[in-house]
């Protein structure tokens, strides 16, 4: 405990550091770090990167400056003079002619804020925004196509490119999403009235059904839409909101807000933002809270250019050689990791040189191009084989000097180089060279092997837009090698890269056999590499293809001393599915990795890849992290995969868990290719690492034919002066006529490190609440109203829920702000099941007691329509946060009350002494009269006689 105790003392006091040097560094510096800032009102630092796969056209660039131009002042009035754009980068591929460009510093196409691209396969020119995370949570990055930037008559769909700009840029940084609903176009409010799924609800036009005009009930047959009805909006309108829901109409010039926001819309800007405007959202960022509006009348200064363009790439491994590295045999681990990646991983006509430290700084080797494998050859034997003397420390900051050095010999400077710092340990203060570094213009990854590396290490990723990777000293842990693997050119071209298929390790015992198969698709094959490696003595190895060939331990290219083996199979490998046993003929048990590698063959077909990463990059007990994962080809979701995340630290077994690809839960969209899941198994404090593995069965599959995510509106056409313009129909993306490669596919993906603090010891209460429920929905059938929605979990998307609380209301503000004091709706039939799983609950009016429904006959609202929203309980009593709100029309028949059993015998006691009495009058009534008449007759018959 006082071990731990010191531990974070450390911690804070190394962060108290790094907040004093950069409280004195220049805003110039921060900016080199973080690349895009706002400061003054202005964005700078935005960066824009043009696909390698681009042909070279100048217009291109020309139009990407009009549009952030025409953005900038369009973006200044929509935001009421707060923001616009200042210094803009436009990064040139390398692949295109050089001209009079500056030289790229740390800027890469992965790193850019803005992309521009194909889409690969199906023409598509939509405009959209990669988002990950829930509202108010800033974006991946926004996608252009080529085309769409050249071919002016797009504009007649989408509207002009730099309103369609602002439009995006809103959903990249401010985490707002789309207005409209391309499945749910029309929604049904009051007494069957059809309503336009927009925002703002006064936009002006007219139903279309099949190209002609029509009225609302003609686009409606039993409560349901027609197929083709679609609505049409008036091009010259009045209203000025809203640019999230169609910034094409001249008129629209604002953000929806309080006064104008459509709540009862269908769209996921209600369903993410809790009903909120996209104004209130934007105000509540971190952007408007620290900038008020300029007093100016006049627009700002237009946005300047820069056009960059990479130079040759120099890469320098820098490898901590120091008496930390004997433990764990990391060295020699290390040494492995740097063969495969100078081998397999690192592009041809790449610069590589190499520095060892450890008090002391060497070089290894001098900067050498890779124009073959002799060259790879000749590298990988300058890697350092044994550590220094006993005791020795490791200074980081002599090792990053050391490798500029060697950088900087190359081309006089280090723009656009890469530092690859592997280390164990640390002596000194790295902030005496972070300034140096981060100005160097090299863009640094960090690897820390172990536990004992300092915590701020990771400062100079952050601050050279690197990645970072935590390895743990688990013998059967492949960590290194997925590390390395995850390096990659930042180019953004997939089709040179090498695609990771599988990486495995495993304690195996005597004689044991370890088996693993993987499927080479049929996108991949060229260059492909069977990788085996051991702790104690090589096993006896055979690897079938899926033709039948076997290839036995004396077809791998061995290294003794690197204690490795290695297949590399000639021309394109097989497609298929390949197996492997791996059987250890060594004296005692020990541990045993794997890992294969490939190219993709076709270049009219990308690979498929996997990105993986966390939400952020440190948290604080309780605090979960959100783990992603996105699985393309190209730019098209792989849908239905196996996603499993594997997290690790240096005490206990990996965590293994699934990802889903649902819309429930960490995940906010279903079916986008973006697998999630929240994270929160935290045993220890430290840093964590994240691997992610994709596997997916053979089977045909064809692309979807619709990708759901935030886009720019597809205009279908408008009513100009009274006519009815339509634009040409959007064209489906589907294969539906080309079969896909039948293969199944694996992929195995490093997604970095992250650190955890504040991990209490020993056992603790659960603080972990059910997440929150996004994707409720109801359906309307005759009297019943058919809620459906994916159960949370004990644990936010973990586990079972204890019990659900569902509440309705008439009212849509009342549910949205009194959730608390609206009518309880009886579901204690309602067993929760396990996270993830559908639950459907059927709502019928006779649910309602007497008191509910005078209660919701007092509510003021519109027609017969009501709202539904629910959260979740866990067995501590944690509740999670109320869900997305949906609405219904509900036939309320007027209440009767129902007649107990003993109201109902003493109601027909009551009768039937009523019975009794009556009949026993009317005997009493009747024998009067009879008595009566025979009196009359006797004095009649008397009268007689005297006469």
């Amino acid at each position: 405990m006082p071990k731990r105790n010191n531990k974070k003392s450390l911690f804070h006091v190394s962060i108290l550091k790094s907040l004093i040097l950069l409280a004195v560094l220049s805003p110039e510096f921060l900016l080199l770090g973080t690349s895009l800032q706002l400061q003054d009102n202005a964005y700078d630092g935005l960066l824009i990167a043009i696909n390698p796969r681009v042909s070279e056209d100048q217009s291109l660039v020309q139009n990407i400056m009009e549009m952030i131009t025409e953005a900038s002042s369009y973006l200044f009035n929509a935001t009421k003079r707060r923001v616009y754009f200042g210094n803009v980068k436009i990064l040139i591929p390398a692949t295109w002619k050089a001209h009079n460009y500056s030289q790229a510093k740390q800027e890469s196409y992965e790193k850019a804020n803005i992309i521009i691209a194909d889409w690969y396969r199906k023409h598509r020119d939509d405009p959209y925004t990669l988002q990950y995370g829930g509202c108010g949570e800033e974006g991946k990055y926004i996608h252009f196509t080529p085309n769409f930037l050249l071919n002016d008559n797009l504009t007649a769909i989408y509207g002009p490119r730099g309103r369609v700009f602002v439009h995006e840029w809103a959903h990249l940084r401010w985490g707002v999403f789309d207005e409209y609903n391309n499945e749910k176009p029309f929604y049904m409010a009051g007494h069957n009235q059809v309503k336009v799924t927009r925002c703002s609800s006064d936009l002006t036009g007219i139903f279309v059904c099949e190209k002609n005009t029509c009225t609302q009930e003609n686009c409606i047959i039993h409560n349901l839409f027609k197929e083709r009805c679609i609505f049409i909006h008036n091009n010259t309108q009045n209203i000025t909101a809203s640019i999230m829901y169609m910034q094409s109409l001249s008129s629209v010039v604002e953000f929806c807000n309080s006064s104008t926001h459509n709540q009862e819309a269908p769209n996921l800007q209600n369903q993410m933002c809790s009903l909120r405007s996209t104004w209130d959202v934007i105000m509540d960022s971190a952007d408007f809270r620290q900038s008020s509006p300029l007093n100016v009348t006049a627009l700002p200064a237009l946005p300047s250019f820069s056009l960059l363009q990479a130079g040759q790439r120099v890469v320098c491994l820098v490898l901590d050689v120091s008496a930390k590295m004997a433990e764990a045999d990391r060295l020699h681990r290390l040494r492995q990791a740097a063969e495969f990646y100078l081998l397999q991983v690192v592009e041809t006509h790449t610069y590589v040189g190499i520095v060892s430290f450890s008090s002391t700084a060497m070089v290894k080797a001098q900067p050498r191009e890779i124009k073959n494998h002799q060259d790879r050859r000749q590298l990988s034997s300058a890697l350092p084989t044994s550590v220094m003397a006993k005791n020795a420390g490791a200074s980081v900051c002599l090792g990053l000097q050391m490798g500029l050095q060697v950088i900087e010999s190359q081309h006089g400077n280090a723009y656009g180089s890469v530092i690859i710092l592997a280390t164990s340990g640390g002596i000194g203060d790295i902030s005496s060279c972070l300034s140096t570094m981060v100005n160097s213009g090299s863009t640094i990854h960090t690897i820390a092997l172990g536990p004992s590396v300092a915590e701020n290490l990771e400062e100079l990723s952050t601050l050279t837009g690197g990645l970072k990777f935590f390895v743990s000293d688990r013998a059967n842990s492949n960590g290194l090698m997925d590390a390395f693997s995850g390096i990659s050119s930042g180019t953004g071209d997939v089709f040179r890269q090498p695609v990771q298929l599988d990486s495995m390790g495993a304690m195996v015992g005597v004689h044991q056999i370890f088996s693993r198969t993987v499927t080479v698709d049929g996108s991949l094959g060229n260059e492909t590499i069977f990788t085996v490696m051991w702790q104690g003595g090589p096993p006896d190895m055979v690897l079938l293809s899926p033709g039948g060939k076997k290839y036995f331990k004396g077809d791998f290219n061995t290294d003794s001393g690197l204690r490795s083996s290695r297949l590399r199979i000639p021309d394109r490998a097989q497609a298929g599915s390949w197996t492997w046993q791996l059987n250890n003929t060594h004296s005692s048990p020990q541990a045993l990795r794997v890992a294969v590698s490939s190219r993709a063959t076709d270049h009219a077909v990308p690979p498929i890849t996997v990105t993986a990463h966390v939400n952020k990059d440190g948290t604080r007990f309780p605090h979960p992290v959100i783990i992603y994962a996105d699985v393309k080809e190209g730019f098209h979701p792989i849908l239905q995969a196996n996603v499993t995340a594997v997290v690790e630290t240096d005490a206990g077994e990996p965590v293994r868990l699934e990802l889903f690809d649902d819309g429930a839960g960490a995940d906010i969209i279903k079916n986008d290719g973006i697998y999630s899941r929240y994270f929160f198994s935290f045993p220890v404090n430290g840093r964590y690492s994240l691997k992610v593995i994709v596997h997916q069965e053979s089977h045909l599959r064809r692309l979807p034919h619709f990708i759901p995510g935030s886009y720019a509106m597809y205009v279908p056409g408008y009513i100009v002066n009274g006519n009815i313009q339509m634009n040409a129909p959007k064209k489906s993306i589907g294969d539906s006529d080309i079969q896909m490669q039948k293969w199944g596919f694996n992929r195995t993906t490093s997604g970095g490190s992250f650190s955890v603090q504040d991990v209490p010891t020993g056992p603790h209460a659960d603080v972990f609440p059910p997440c929150r429920i996004i994707n409720l929905e109801t359906i309307r059938k005759e009297e019943e109203i058919i809620l459906t929605w994916s159960a949370p979990g004990d644990d936010f998307d973990q586990g079972q829920a204890a019990s659900y609380e569902v509440r309705m209301s008439k009212s849509l503000q009342k549910i949205k702000d009194e959730f608390r004091d609206t009518i309880l709706v009886n579901v204690s039939q309602l067993i929760p099941q396990r996270a993830g799983s559908r639950e459907i609950f059927v709502f019928t009016p006779a649910l309602l007691t007497k008191e509910q429904q005078q209660q919701l006959d007092e509510e003021t609202g519109e027609g017969n329509r009501v709202y539904f929203a629910i959260r979740a309980t866990d067995e501590a009593s944690l509740q999670g946060q109320v869900s997305n709100i949906v609405q219904a029309t509900l036939i309320i028949p007027q209440y009767v009350s129902p007649v107990t059993s003993r109201e109902s015998l003493i109601l027909k006691g009551v009768l039937t002494a009523i019975g009794l009495i009556m009949t026993i009058c009317f005997m009493i009534c009747l024998a009067h009269y009879t008595l009566s008449r025979k009196k009359k007759s006797r004095k009649k018959a008397n009268r007689t006689k005297l006469l």
